[in-house]
């Protein structure tokens, strides 16, 4: 798949004026997005639980995960989405969950986000 990046802001969700933007690399690899916590820690964002996540290379580690809100270039709206507490010096990574969230599925072709419809309900609204 061809790797690209969007910006996006990230905000934290209690006070909207503390943000940062940045270059992510759009990850559908990975379920939560991935944030250097020195950067959540600047913009004043709590951890709510740890997860344990496997890495790229295979290792598994416990990490926190927190909600902060995203704006990502091209995109309607500013929509919370769960995050991850990366390493300092660890990539930015815009995870599925983020694009579940706003609706969008990756073109690796075209490099873009394209919109998709949401299912609601699956077989049992059609009863």
């Amino acid at each position: 798949m061809g790797m690209f990046k969007k910006k996006a802001r990230v905000a934290n969700s209690k006070k909207p004026e503390l943000s940062f933007e940045e270059e992510f690399w759009v990850d559908t690899g990975a379920l939560y997005s991935f944030v250097p916590e020195d950067y959540l820690q600047r913009i004043g964002v709590e951890p709510a639980v740890t997860r344990t996540v496997i890495l790229a290379d295979g290792r598994q580690e416990a990490r926190l995960l927190g909600f902060c809100d995203f704006q990502i270039e091209g995109l309607q709206g500013t929509i919370p989405c769960p995050v991850i507490f990366a390493p300092k010096g660890s990539l930015f990574l815009l995870g599925a969950t983020a694009l579940e969230n706003f609706g969008v599925e990756v073109d690796p072709t075209q490099k873009r986000l394209k919109p998709i419809l949401a299912v609601i309900g699956g077989f049992m609204a059609s009863a």
